[in-house]
């Protein structure tokens, strides 16, 4: 293959599997928007204590359909356990939400179909409750010296409700997930126009092997539901078992470096230990379960018909369309974060100068500090919300991409400061 037909292919591919992806992912975003305006995390994190079957289930119910990758999950995860969720419920809610969510399903019946579109969910919450229940049984000597704070929850209209729909499902979260989406299906577009079908059968490894392989890839590198799915269908279309690709859809999403280190620092070992030990074997089980126990062509013939060659032939015209409004809505975030960073450097001043003479009453103070692990929206609301819940915080602004948190209060006790943002697992850099 020449570099010419390798690029034409390539691009071809990439805009092909978009395409393909691209109605599901609309209606799942927006089913997410739904889900964030609608159901906010603050009125679900009552059901997250209590007895360790009903904390790890509900935890795992509630966390299945949410529109949360790994990125996201973490700091929510443990915003909820310093609000008083039990250990074994937020470990259930951590196993669980990051496999899948109302986005990924749609997106995982489109390229790969129905049977993994079933057994996704069904897999994140058996291991979900399990490693809930185990966390609960290792963990129940430990102290608990959390400290809890009542948050105020300002009630929103109907108005603000429905925009927050479209702010959040068309904005915010594809802000989140869009660079690794891209990733994932341009190492899709890259995989079949370059390695040839049936390579992984050329190799004769045994599943079991497969799998392996992809465990110690994905646990501790980063990929999010949605984007795990172009790559794990391309992998079908090339060889790979089954239950393979399914180790990868389960395990990329819920594992990485930067989530083991905070989970192990904000619950500790054990906690961690059922984590991952959890994870890894309910990867496996459910991977050996598809390979050996059920019927071949039920996880095979979709990918097959949807990925083979000719492919972008047979896309219809609102599946373009789709494509090419995702397409759209992805440079937007770009956009949209491009000029929030540069509205705050331009009036951070002002804010500042105004902030004081509304307050003259009392001295007021603004600190500027850097706080390290923030990644998405869901860092930035988790931080702001959690320090404004200090009586010496009057507000708490996150510049994520200065990776900085710009507080006003009267009398600012930098280490207490310090102590809620580690027990939310980020680190303050003074």
């Amino acid at each position: 293959m020449n570099i010419l037909d390798f690029i034409t292919s390539f691009i071809g591919d990439f805009f092909a599997i978009l395409s393909e992806m691209s109605p599901y992912l609309l209606l799942g975003f927006f089913f997410a928007g739904l889900l964030y305006a609608f159901i906010p995390k603050q009125s679900i994190q009552k059901y997250f204590s209590g007895s360790p079957m009903r904390s790890s289930a509900l935890a795992a119910f509630f966390g299945i359909p949410l529109p949360l990758c790994s990125c996201g999950v973490i700091p929510t995860g443990t915003a909820f356990y310093k609000n008083g969720a039990s250990k074994g419920g937020t470990v259930s809610f951590l196993i669980s939400t990051p496999q899948t969510g109302v986005d990924s399903i749609l997106a995982t019946f489109s390229l790969m179909g129905l049977p993994f579109a079933i057994i996704r969910p069904l897999a994140a919450l058996v291991t979900g409750i399990t490693g809930g229940l185990i966390t609960s049984v290792v963990t129940q000597n430990e102290k608990d010296e959390r400290v809890f704070r009542e948050e105020t929850i300002r009630k929103k209209s109907g108005a603000e409700k429905v925009k927050d729909v479209f702010r959040y499902g068309f904005v915010e979260f594809i802000q989140d997930i869009s660079k690794w989406l891209v990733i994932g299906l341009v190492l899709a577009a890259f995989i079949s126009a370059l390695v040839p079908d049936d390579f992984f059968e050329l190799l004769n490894m045994p599943p079991v092997v497969q799998m392996l392989m992809i465990l110690v890839v994905s646990i501790p590198l980063y990929i999010c539901a949605t984007g795990s799915i172009p790559l794990a269908a391309i992998l079908i279309l090339k060889g790979i078992s089954p239950g393979a690709a399914f180790v990868l859809l389960m395990a990329g999403p819920a594992t990485n470096a930067a989530t083991i280190t905070m989970l192990g620092k904000v619950m500790g070992k054990r906690s961690l230990f059922a984590y991952l030990g959890t994870i890894i074997g309910g990867a496996l089980a459910f991977g050996l379960l598809i390979d050996y126990a059920l019927p071949v062509q039920w996880f095979t013939q979709i990918a097959n018909e949807h990925l083979g060659h000719q492919h972008s032939e047979r896309l219809s015209w609102w599946e373009i369309a789709s494509g090419v409004v995702l397409l759209l809505l992805i440079i937007n975030g770009y956009y949209q974060k491009y000029k929030y960073k540069k509205s705050q450097k331009k009036e951070q001043p002002v804010i500042n100068q105004q902030t004081a003479a509304q307050f003259t009453f009392r001295p007021v103070a603004t600190k500027v500090i850097r706080v390290d692990g923030m990644t998405c929206n869901h860092c930035k609301a988790n931080v702001e919300s959690n320090l404004e819940q200090l009586d010496f915080i009057d507000s708490a602004k996150v510049n994520l991409a200065e990776k900085t948190v710009t507080l006003e209060g009267n009398n600012i006790e930098l280490e207490t400061v310090k102590e809620t943002i580690n027990s939310l697992g980020y680190t303050l850099k003074q």
